[in-house]
């Protein structure tokens, strides 16, 4: 069901609207491209001024997150378990080259 118009509406502006000073389709093509609206708490819009700065921290962020020191690198050794059967393993390559 579709809302009816009120009957007592009509076409025209009320006179309090100027739009003498108005631009038309000032914003028409940032309106077809399409915007991402992102609001900031207050404590991180007093670090990130306008939008520039915004863009600049998150391609550093995502450009850290591709480096292979966050994503698909090494484990850290101290914190990974060992097992007793490798450290005995590693102790008999050492004898042997120590031999030879």
């Amino acid at each position: 069901m579709s809302p009816q118009p009120n009957a007592n509406s009509s076409d025209e502006m009320r006179s309090e609207y100027d739009f003498s000073e108005g631009t038309r389709g000032k914003h028409y093509e940032a309106y077809r491209a399409g915007t991402n609206v992102v609001f900031l708490e207050p404590d991180l819009a007093e670090v990130f001024p306008d939008s520039a700065s915004v863009n600049n921290a998150r391609r550093l962020l995502v450009k850290l997150a591709t480096t292979k020191g966050l994503v698909g690198g090494r484990p850290n050794k101290a914190l990974q378990p060992t097992s007793r059967q490798k450290r005995k393993a590693k102790s008999k390559r050492r004898s042997r080259a120590a031999r030879d």
